[in-house]
């Protein structure tokens, strides 16, 4: 399925990984798509630029702080004044480190809920006119942790509860014109730098998946295309896409 080109996505934390992934996504089915960065300027720069030579004018690389909510709020006028509308906000951008109770200082704290609670909040917010005016949808990434809680990781867990509530909460208060829904997603891809786990740790999650395997990128890039364009009747879901580790005990 395609769309009209001039149809636009948001995608936070899309410079990397399973934001980049779900913003070739949906470029590649017509989409124009912002790619904003928080760290990763050239990163998304170069992504766009890519984008862009696929097709011009189709895609542009926008930063802010997820923590700073003016600055949020600047970014959505930004986007609406490159391109005049949004149908697609997808609140992907997150930060994951442990923090085990009885060693979290307020800096971990802030970071994690900004990245993933906070910003996600004020952006779809500052967005809401816009995705009301063309009946359009956010999409949250979420965490299977976010209903089991992974030890040692409490505010990370937290964050991802608090954003799994507001993704329901969001579905009421922007209906009728806009939908929300989430994706939690479970061994898709591994955490990089200091979080990532060794390979005894990968078997022992990969024991507890059903399908006995990691998933891939494009398996949240599907879902959420086919929650942005293919669902209109769907809304305050949180659908995982976690190779059924969700069913296990």
């Amino acid at each position: 399925m395609t769309v009209a080109k001039q149809q636009v996505a948001l995608i936070t934390g899309a410079a990397h990984r399973l934001g980049a992934a779900t913003a070739r996504y949906f470029h590649q089915r017509g989409f124009r798509v912002a790619i904003h960065y928080n760290n990763s300027r050239d990163a998304a720069r170069a992504l766009a630029a890519e984008l862009c030579q696929q097709r011009a004018d189709s895609a542009v690389a926008l930063g802010a702080a997820l923590g700073d909510s003016a600055a949020l709020a600047t970014l959505a006028r930004q986007l609406l004044d490159h391109w005049g509308r949004l149908d697609v906000l997808i609140n992907n951008a997150s930060q994951f480190c442990p923090t085990p109770v009885g060693q979290v200082d307020e800096a971990q704290w802030n970071a994690l809920m900004d990245s993933n609670l906070k910003g996600p909040f004020f952006l779809s917010q500052a967005c809401l006119p816009a995705l009301r005016a063309n009946s359009g949808c956010i999409i949250n990434l979420v965490d299977i942790h976010a209903q089991r809680p992974l030890a040692g990781h409490s505010v990370y867990c937290t964050a991802k509860a608090g954003l799994a509530m507001l993704t329901q909460s969001l579905a009421r208060e922007a209906s009728p014109e806009v939908r929300v829904n989430g994706i939690s997603p479970g061994a898709i891809l591994w955490p990089e730098g200091e979080t990532a786990p060794g390979a005894s740790d990968k078997q022992q999650i990969l024991a507890r998946v059903p399908l006995g395997r990691c998933g891939e990128p494009d398996d949240i890039a599907r879902t959420a295309w086919f929650l942005a364009t293919e669902s209109p009747y769907i809304s305050g879901q949180i659908i995982a896409v976690d190779g059924g580790r969700s069913v296990v005990g």
